[in-house]
């Protein structure tokens, strides 16, 4: 019986290797977070930004492009609202919300150059 005591007594003052403690487990989780934050969200919000300061200069008689790939001549603008004149010959007019226009070609009809190109 000493014997079996004896083996009992061994294995239970073993002692397991400690426990990874909360900030052990906690700072990879923050790490990834900040990686997130500079490479993901960060970044996206610049673009945000900068795509509404386009649509808030946009003005009359700016040559832009829609999201579709239609070009024309701002003709008038209301709240969120634009209305382009797409075709000289026929003085078609199209209306769109001003979140439809992808960027500003040029500030003057006679322009071909890109003024306000976004920069990836």
């Amino acid at each position: 019986m000493t014997g079996l005591s004896l083996f009992f007594a061994q294995t239970t003052q073993t002692s397991a290797p400690p426990q990874p403690g909360l900030e052990s487990m906690l700072m990879p989780l923050v790490v990834i977070g900040l990686i997130m934050y500079f490479l993901m969200i960060r970044p996206q919000s610049k673009e945000r930004k900068k795509r509404e300061e386009m649509l808030n200069a946009v003005k009359k008689n700016d040559r832009v492009v829609t999201i579709g790939g239609i070009m024309g001549t701002v003709l008038s603008i209301k709240d969120d609202e634009i209305t382009l004149k797409v075709d000289e010959s026929s003085n078609t007019k199209i209306t769109f919300l001003r979140s439809a226009i992808q960027r500003v070609i040029s500030s003057a009809p006679g322009e071909g150059t890109d003024s306000a190109v976004t920069k990836k």
